[in-house]
């Protein structure tokens, strides 16, 4: 029986190690039959080289600075030669200077600000920007960029990345909207806790994962096979109709209150 993605080609921009979220969406996009390309920086190399090595027609492109215009376009132009086309982006980007994430929001300085928003949020609409051509040249496309419920409500420990996660989710809904004409969806997946290496730089993280279970309807935390298989259903033609959502795989943790 053929995969969800069976004939599918896509780019996952943002590898970088075992534990991410990326590499975890990967894992069920293989299995549902995508080909892949990958974008890393540098000091994933080692990593993005093993992690991928064995995926069959699969394509690494090193991309250092995602916010460079400059570095995108000779990355996407790799990946045209390589693949044709694209079927669907999944972006899973995000980065803030460590002093945003250990102050208070107040004290971001502009230059940090500048810096996270920068990754964290116009890499999602320069990434779709320079995805654009090969989406058309399959007859449309799919975003998927992860986000989280920082950027909702207030999560206090989530600092500085919580805005731009605001941020994120609202380019999501403007890019859908100016694309869908032209076949293209883009939505993003808000996670509940997960174990990486980027969730540990979160201060307060461990006692988010402890609280999580406590508050959400299912009692539970996900893991990164739910990350996996809700990427797969946004990527698929079983999400054709669904543009502009946030789709929330956090066992319901988000429509409780106090």
């Amino acid at each position: 029986m053929p995969g969800l993605l069976e004939g599918k080609l896509g780019l996952v921009a943002g590898l970088s190690n075992k534990y991410g979220v990326a590499w975890g969406v990967t894992q069920a996009l293989i299995r549902e039959g995508a080909r892949l390309a990958f974008t890393y920086q540098g000091r994933y190399a080692e990593h993005a080289h093993d992690l991928t090595s064995d995926i069959a027609g699969s394509i690494r492109v090193q991309v250092d600075d995602a916010s460079d215009d400059a570095l995108l376009r000779p990355a996407f132009d790799e990946i045209r030669r390589n693949l044709g086309g694209l079927d669907f982006l999944v972006h899973s980007i995000g980065f803030s200077p460590p002093a945003a994430l250990t102050g208070r929001v107040t004290d971001t300085t502009r230059d940090d600000f500048r810096t996270t928003f920068d990754a964290s949020a116009y890499t999602l609409l320069a990434l779709t920007r320079a995805a654009e051509p090969l989406f058309n040249e399959r007859g449309g496309g799919s975003v998927v960029a992860m986000t989280y419920y920082g950027g909702e409500k207030v999560v206090l420990g989530y600092k500085i990345m919580g805005v731009a996660k605001a941020a994120l989710d609202g380019i999501g809904r403007y890019l859908a909207a100016e694309l869908g004409p032209d076949n293209i969806r883009v939505n993003l997946l808000s996670l509940g806790p997960l174990r990486t290496m980027a969730a540990r730089g979160i201060p307060g993280f461990l006692g988010m994962m402890h609280e999580a279970p406590n508050r959400a309807p299912l009692r539970r935390n996900i893991g990164m096979e739910d990350a996996g298989n809700a990427a797969v259903f946004l990527c698929s033609d079983l999400s054709r109709n669904v543009t502009g959502e946030i789709l929330h795989v956090d066992a319901g943790y988000n429509i409780t209150g106090m």
